[in-house]
């Protein structure tokens, strides 16, 4: 059965079921439900006729590992592409670093429609977004600006470098660690494994994030 976005039960959701209605009226949001609704409409469009048939496609041709490098399946960098040029990459970003910063209700439900079209396109803007977030929240001011440009505009994607062979996603056993530099930055010594979205050729640069002890 073709993928169909929820669009009509999210609206409905979003309206009677959070905050944001208050939010709207209070003026501490600059948004409207038809506009909410648009992006809800559009988002299930492009999920359903862009993003879905990526899964066929990626289970019957793959990708290829060779030379240490990997190219996705037939369509995926054209997806990709078609995404970014949209804007869905940015919808959650912050506006000073050439986001749309939506609401987080209304950037889960979008994430939402991606990953129940094709989890295995959905989880890349996910760990990028991830990494947005991270950036932002914690990131100096030069990595800021470094990074967060290209990470939004999605010229580059992130992941999140985590799982490691003797302890799964146990943070408690994770052995990686990071030593600081004379230079500022820090030196990693660890093996990290299970990298999601770790090589790839459907963006300029890949930027890791790495989860590691002080």
């Amino acid at each position: 059965m073709p993928y169909r976005a929820p669009v009509e039960d999210v609206s409905f959701f979003l309206k009677h079921c959070t905050s944001l209605p208050h939010l709207i009226d209070q003026g501490e949001v600059d948004l409207s439900f038809d506009l909410i609704d648009s992006v809800l409409e559009e988002a299930g469009k492009f999920a359903a006729q862009v993003i879905e048939p990526l899964d066929r496609v990626g289970d019957t041709k793959g990708n290829v590992l060779k030379d240490g490098a990997v190219t996705t399946a037939p369509g995926w960098r054209e997806a990709y592409a078609a995404w970014t040029q949209a804007g869905w990459n940015s919808v959650a970003a912050e506006e000073k670093f050439g986001g749309q910063h939506l609401p987080s209700v209304v950037t889960s439900a979008l994430n939402e429609f991606w990953n129940s079209a094709s989890p295995a396109f959905g989880i890349g803007p996910v760990l990028t977004m991830g990494a947005i977030e991270a950036l932002t929240t914690h990131g100096s001011a030069a990595l800021q600006g470094l990074y967060l440009e290209k990470l939004v505009s999605g010229t580059w994607t992130g992941t999140m470098n985590l799982t490691e062979s003797q302890a799964g996603s146990d943070l408690a056993a994770l052995r990686a660690r990071a030593e600081r530099a004379g230079d500022g930055s820090y030196r990693i010594f660890g093996t990290k494994i299970f990298i999601s979205y770790g090589e790839h050729d459907i963006a300029e640069n890949i930027v890791h994030l790495v989860l590691a002890r002080l």
